[in-house]
């Protein structure tokens, strides 16, 4: 009697599936970091004194290091689950609590209310937390390089200043990207630019916006000669911005902080406040700013100032009152 041959599963006549690529170890993804923002602060200091063969040393050193491509690769791994995960969810939870996202539009394509707007400086994905929520926040992502479609190759120093109201951000996400600006002047301008693409008239009945969601390395503030959590925040109050919300982790710290309008603006240069072994010098310094900015199109003005956003006044004047404005 002839036995039947076993019939070969499926799988066997299918092209052999590709190995997914190794993942970094966790050790290997800070180094990473740490190499190329070194060497970024050496490059930005052997520029400012005009030391042009230093330069190119270092511009050929980050570039056989990987680049910045290389960088975000390991900057991305450490949005993994496994890894700490996506800070968009510590956001979309924050604006859950908030009332401004409703957890039941998670997913939906349309809504009866007009989607909010985010930008998104330091994208490196177009899947994650915060983009579940399409019919209620429209994204913009971008990223000096970018890492595929929906993401804009763009410097948010160099993006085009807002002309109109409607073009302009509800909430702006800037989640371990002041820490790559090489030098602490650079830090200070990139925060003051914030508020000039945040809304100042109110698109809904949500007092609680315009916000900044802001994550820092905690190493930032917990161990730097020049930088604490309360002269952080002092810093942030000058510019006219009071915190919502905050968390610490073993190696980050987020915050969210409400954009309240102009209050007296103050100079905070880079100063030491402490010292001790092993302490980082990540500072930030930050020059007055002018107080009014050009209205938006039809907006009426508050007592602030040009700034006009509808419970400005209440706020400013609850924020006075603590010790965030006060000079350094």
């Amino acid at each position: 009697m002839a036995v039947k041959k076993r019939q070969k599963a499926l799988a066997s006549g299918r092209p052999p599936v590709s190995k997914p690529k190794e993942r970094m170890t966790a050790q290997r993804s800070r180094t990473i970091i740490r190499t190329h923002h070194r060497l970024h602060k050496q490059l930005a200091a052997a520029q400012k004194v005009g030391d042009l063969r230093k330069a190119q040393e270092l511009e050929a050193e980050i570039e056989k290091n990987g680049g910045i491509a290389l960088y975000q690769a390991a900057s991305k791994q450490g949005q993994a689950s496994d890894r700490g995960g996506d800070s968009s969810k510590l956001l979309v939870e924050w604006l859950v609590e908030l009332g401004v996202l409703n957890r039941k539009a998670r997913g939906k394509s349309r809504t009866e209310i007009a989607p909010l707007r985010c930008l998104e400086v330091g994208a490196l994905s177009t899947a994650n937390g915060i983009s579940k929520f399409s019919s209620l926040i429209e994204m913009t992502r971008i990223d000096l390089n970018s890492q595929g479609t929906g993401i804009d190759k763009q410097d948010f120093m160099k993006r085009p200043l807002p002309k109109h109201d409607q073009d302009r951000f509800d909430i702006l996400s800037l989640s371990l990207v002041l820490n790559y600006v090489p030098d602490a002047p650079g830090r200070g301008e990139m925060l003051k630019r914030i508020p000039e693409f945040l809304r100042t008239t109110a698109t809904t009945s949500r007092d609680s916006l315009p916000l900044l969601f802001f994550v820092l390395p905690l190493p930032c503030i917990d161990n730097s000669r020049y930088i604490d959590e309360s002269r952080l925040l002092q810093i942030m109050g000058s510019i006219g911005f009071a915190l919502t919300k905050k968390k610490l982790t073993a190696k980050l710290c987020y915050y969210l902080l409400q954009w309240i309008g102009p209050v007296k603006s103050t100079r905070f240069e880079k100063k030491q406040i402490r010292s001790g072994p092993g302490m980082n010098n990540f500072a930030i310094a930050v020059e007055p700013l002018p107080i009014e900015r050009p209205a938006a199109q039809n907006a009426p003005k508050s007592s602030l100032g040009e700034f006009a956003y509808p419970h400005l006044e209440v706020r400013g004047e609850r924020f006075n009152d603590d010790a965030r404005s006060t000079s350094p």
